[in-house]
């Protein structure tokens, strides 16, 4: 299992983490899937939790991945549903969550097979003082 990142403190945690699950399958590596040559062999699966809404182009992601992936493979995104903003607040650039129909439409611009949600869990965060729920979603794509 390769995990990948570009940010170096994100690295260090997922070492740390191999490191104290002593396994030898594991590793991490620093990779940009938009300009970094594509990995190989192919993976079967890649997943990403909470980082696609950091990702300027998510039309140029989702080819990329699929692009990466082996025939049959799967891609598993878990992100946020559209939100107000409020989770990173003011002056953070990002993507305030996704519309899962419009997320749906962009996977299959990018050649997946198949694509389906599920709300995977829904995240308590303080916003002014008060908890605010920010429902969180599993896609799941195929590449044919």
């Amino acid at each position: 299992m390769t995990l990948a990142d570009l940010s170096d403190g994100m690295l260090e945690v997922a070492v740390g983490k191999i490191r104290a699950a002593n396994d030898p399958a594991m590793r991490a590596v620093k990779l940009d899937l938009l300009a970094d040559p594509l990995p190989a062999p192919a993976p079967d699966v890649i997943y990403s939790a909470m980082t696609l809404h950091h990702i300027p182009d998510t039309g140029a992601i989702l080819r990329r991945f699929h692009d990466a992936l082996a025939n049959g493979g799967y891609l598993c995104i878990a992100d946020l549903d559209t939100e107000d903003g409020s989770f990173h607040g003011p002056g953070v650039d990002v993507h305030h969550g996704f519309d899962r129909a419009a997320l749906a439409a962009k996977a299959r611009a990018a050649g997946f097979a198949s694509v389906a949600f599920t709300t995977a869990h829904v995240m308590s965060k303080a916003v002014d003082g008060q908890s605010k729920p920010f429902p969180i979603f599993l896609m799941v794509a195929r590449k044919a």
